[in-house]
């Protein structure tokens, strides 16, 4: 008997085991089986660590950005539209991390928990995914860009929609340089700069340091400040763009004038700047739904003032992301909420637009929305003129960050008033100069393409 009953319990331990593997696998299946399936070994897939069938990428227009047949990824006709998609179509080897290849992987293979990629092994077809880019769009951003790499970003600041993103360096996945990883000129060109960028955004910050004094400083509209071309501190001299004079707070904003940003910096003091830009979502890991953003980085020194005013002026130690920046705007426009760009409009026949709740990325005092709009609108209005923006009722901010040894970049960052037309963009050109001029012209072609 105990012979039986030792013989049974070691019976009964095997098939516990073999229940728990069991329950281990599938498991593992439920939660990996998608990643498992679109791995670079499954040929069905992939030739040559390269996708080669899988569902049809679209743009929101029903142009086809990529496809499969026979065996093969096509992309589109036109040369222009490819180089301007890359980054957000991807590459079919996955190198370009955050392109709709690589991200959704799983997706354009059909996989479902049920039947795996049994579609794809018949047809040759995934799932198709369509984007919310406009091509169209992201040609006239690629091409207004010039000879100037950079990036720009587009979207609905009502619903997240990301309608235009564009990154340079970039090449033709059609015919690949031969020289693109060894020549300078692609530095950089598997990186999504609207999102995986972090640039010294020069000016534009000064749209966070009046967020701050707007909050903190009660007769801030009542003072004047005092510009001469320089703002001496203790410990150093802060240099600004004219000279201005005296002039109110607005007329400071509208004049980007450094003396006085520096000056209210310092008032505001280290700590109660920062706060408050964290606040905004600097030094927080932000996500644009799947894309994980580069951090904007904001650390004003508390030790020296001059430091402190060069970086409340965007200066000094002080960087952005592009689509950070983009949800900032976006969150000025809609009166507090900021949401995130959202790239994917629908995957087979599921609206993403209905089918997921809209991502929020950056959240803003309502009360310091409306005064911020007064002074971006005025922006426009009195210092760069609305026929710089025609019939667009934009608000904006330009920047021109200053780099050791290099040539300025050219950034602009905006949106639409127009109710028919909410629309927010941000634009960095690099080493372009001032942000009135290359970074301006490049919004405003993209801005009219979208208002026509």
């Amino acid at each position: 008997m105990r012979i039986t009953a030792k013989r049974a319990a070691i019976v009964y331990a095997l098939i516990a085991a073999f229940l728990a593997g069991v329950c281990i696998f599938v498991v593992s299946l439920v939660m990996n089986g998608s990643e498992w399936s679109s791995s670079k070994a499954n040929r069905h897939i992939y030739r040559g660590g390269t996708i080669v069938n899988a569902g049809t990428i679209y743009d929101k227009n029903g142009v086809v950005l990529a496809k499969s047949s026979d065996n093969e990824r096509i992309f589109s006709s036109d040369p222009a539209v490819r180089k301007s998609v890359l980054h957000v179509v991807g590459d079919t080897a996955g190198v370009i991390s955050t392109g709709t290849h690589y991200l959704y992987r799983d997706v354009l293979s059909g996989y479902s928990k049920v039947e795996g990629i049994y579609h794809l092994k018949q047809s040759g077809e995934g799932t198709d995914i369509t984007l919310n880019i406009d091509s169209e769009a992201n040609k006239i951003a690629y091409n207004a860009l010039g000879e100037y790499n950079g990036a720009v970003a587009v979207y609905n600041y009502r619903t997240g929609q990301l309608l235009c993103s564009v990154s340079k360096p970039t090449y033709d996945i059609n015919s690949k340089p031969e020289d693109l990883l060894t020549n300078e000129k692609y530095s950089g060109v598997f990186l999504d700069k609207v999102v995986s960028g972090i640039y010294t955004p020069g000016s534009i910050m000064k749209i966070v340091t009046a967020g701050c004094a707007i909050e903190n400083i009660p007769d801030l509209y009542t003072r004047t400040f005092e510009c001469d071309g320089k703002y001496e501190t203790d410990d150093g001299t802060v240099i600004c763009n004219g000279e201005h004079g005296k002039q109110d707070f607005q007329k400071a904003m509208n004049n980007s004038c450094n003396c006085a940003f520096a000056e209210i910096s310092i008032e505001l003091g280290a700590a109660k700047l920062k706060a408050y830009a964290e606040t905004l979502g600097f030094n927080t890991q932000l996500y644009a739904k799947e894309i994980r953003l580069t951090k904007s980085r904001f650390e004003p020194s508390a030790t020296s003032k001059a430091e402190l005013g060069w970086a409340g002026i965007g200066q000094s130690t002080t960087y952005v992301n592009p689509a950070h920046f983009l949800a900032l705007m976006g969150a000025i426009a809609n009166g507090g909420t900021g949401y995130a760009p959202d790239r994917i409009r629908s995957t087979g026949t599921v609206s993403q637009i209905m089918g997921r709740m809209t991502q929020e990325c950056v959240k803003i005092n309502p009360e310091t929305a409306a005064k911020l709009k007064v002074l971006l609108r005025s922006n426009v209005e009195d210092k760069y003129g609305d026929w710089k923006f025609e019939n667009l009722q934009m608000c904006g901010k330009t920047g021109t960050a200053q780099i050791d040894n290099a040539k300025s970049h050219s950034w602009f960052v905006g949106y639409s008033q127009r109710e028919d037309l909410p629309l927010a963009i941000v634009c960095i050109a690099e080493h372009a100069g001032q942000g009135s001029g290359v970074a301006s012209t490049v919004s405003n072609k993209v801005m009219q393409y979208f208002a026509k």
